[in-house]
């Protein structure tokens, strides 16, 4: 018997784990968001004079380039703390240690796209 799912779990759908397949889409999505986006924010940026620091300014400072940076690091941190939280929960498996890592992972991918939303907003205004 390789089926370790009990009847009411496979009428629900949902894996060993108890939480479907949730994770997975939101990796997915964002990985498609990625794909896109990630391009089009070089592109742009290449297109604006980056290596200057005055064209670069302008450029976080406009609205398109704002919205596709933001855009674009929003779906790069979510992609990259779902990839880790896969991570840890596939091969840390003592509870506290796995709590540990899932919240420092959580705090660290926040942190990271406060900081960097701030510093948009400090570019644009």
């Amino acid at each position: 018997m390789s089926d370790y799912r009990t009847p009411a779990s496979k009428v629900r759908g949902l894996g060993a784990s108890g939480h479907g397949a949730s994770h997975w889409i939101s990796h997915r999505i964002t990985a498609i968001a990625l794909f896109f986006l990630a391009p089009v924010f070089v592109w742009m940026l290449a297109m604006s004079g980056a290596p200057d620091p005055l064209a670069t300014r302008a450029f976080l400072a406009s609205p398109a380039g704002a919205i596709v940076t933001l855009l674009t690091l929003t779906a790069g941190l979510a992609h990259m703390r779902t990839g880790m939280l896969e991570v840890i929960e596939d091969y840390i498996h003592k509870p506290f240690t796995k709590t540990l890592l899932v919240l420092g992972n959580t705090f660290i991918a926040a942190g990271l796209w406060l900081i960097t939303a701030f510093a948009l907003l400090k570019l644009a205004l």
